[in-house]
């Protein structure tokens, strides 16, 4: 072998030892959806802006509703420093309510939010109610003469999002809440269309389309500002009901790395919300302004878990 050769050989070694490993973003589901949304969408655009060397690896792992994912990364992956899953408002609630396993939310670490798709209260068009706290005061006179269609199973996000409402609004038993849960969210607007039930609960990218036709109109969105493109749609705060109900769209980490390593993805995440790429993304898919990066976001989660175990012991979902 020549010197020149060896040379190579080990400057190549020396290469291949020294270089990047590329960030991996687990999407717990199937492609297509909102998970693989979120990787797909953040890793591209963290390779575009320069914050990291690689093109982001997206990997699909779907079962159990994001469970398998959760437990590969806490029993197998923990201190994966490259590791990245998305994760939204259902992981949130099926760790609430215990539906992973014995799984608890703090064996990961949450490490930001970038968009949401805004929370809705919809009536039909012809609907008596005008304003949310019309349809409120009716619900705490009788709670049992409004009930609301959702998208989600009884015990889902948009079940919850009515039982948020009616808490905060001095419902003391909401056990007494109508609540039926069909197909996704153009089913429950047809429920409400038809005068099946008198409100609608579920995200604004489902409505969009209803709302345009004039078929129904949003008492409310559960936002902490009003969504640009829907500026005429007041806030459940701004109408004396201090909830914020939004489908957020985010990233956890393994809990065992470090907390430089945790920054730096919280930073990374911050630069990608800040960048014209994301705003032209969520424009593109319906998504609303929602930042919470870092320790702010897990102190959000935590409280979240909280509010929503109580609730769902409270209907019955958990013990």
């Amino acid at each position: 072998m020549t010197n020149t050769f060896r040379a190579l050989l080990t400057g190549a070694a020396i290469f291949v030892a020294g270089a990047a490993t590329a960030a991996e973003c687990i999407a717990p589901a199937n492609p297509g959806g909102g998970w693989d949304f979120t990787c797909r969408q953040i890793g591209k655009i963290l390779y575009d802006i320069g914050q990291v060397d690689q093109p982001v690896q997206v990997t699909n792992m779907a079962g159990g509703g994001g469970g398998l994912a959760f437990q590969t990364v806490v029993n197998e992956r923990n201190d994966d420093p490259d590791l990245i899953v998305a994760a939204s408002v259902a992981t949130q609630t099926r760790l609430a309510q215990n539906a992973f396993g014995g799984a608890t939310a703090d064996q990961v670490r949450f490490v930001g939010a970038i968009g949401a798709d805004p929370g809705v209260i919809v009536v039909a068009a012809d609907s008596p109610f005008q304003s949310l706290t019309e349809m409120m005061d009716a619900m705490k006179a009788d709670p049992g003469s409004v009930a609301f269609a959702g998208g989600s199973a009884a015990g889902g996000f948009d079940h919850l999002k009515v039982l948020q409402l009616a808490k905060a609004y001095g419902i003391e038993d909401v056990r007494t809440i109508k609540y039926i849960g069909v197909d996704g969210g153009a089913d429950a607007i047809t429920q409400t269309i038809g005068g099946f039930t008198q409100g609608m609960t579920g995200d604004m990218s489902e409505i969009v389309g209803f709302v345009q036709s004039g078929d129904v109109r949003v008492l409310a969105v559960l936002t902490e500002e009003r969504v640009p493109g829907f500026d005429d749609i007041p806030t459940a705060r701004e109408q004396g009901i201090d909830i914020v109900a939004v489908n957020w769209r985010g990233l956890y980490v393994p809990k065992g790395i470090s907390d430089e390593r945790f920054q730096e993805w919280a930073d990374r995440l911050q630069a990608v919300a800040d960048s014209d790429e994301w705003k032209e993304a969520m424009a593109a898919n319906g998504l609303a302004p929602f930042t919470r990066v870092g320790n702010d976001f897990q102190a959000f989660v935590d409280q979240s878990i909280e509010e929503s175990a109580a609730l769902s012991r409270e209907i019955g979902i958990i013990q």
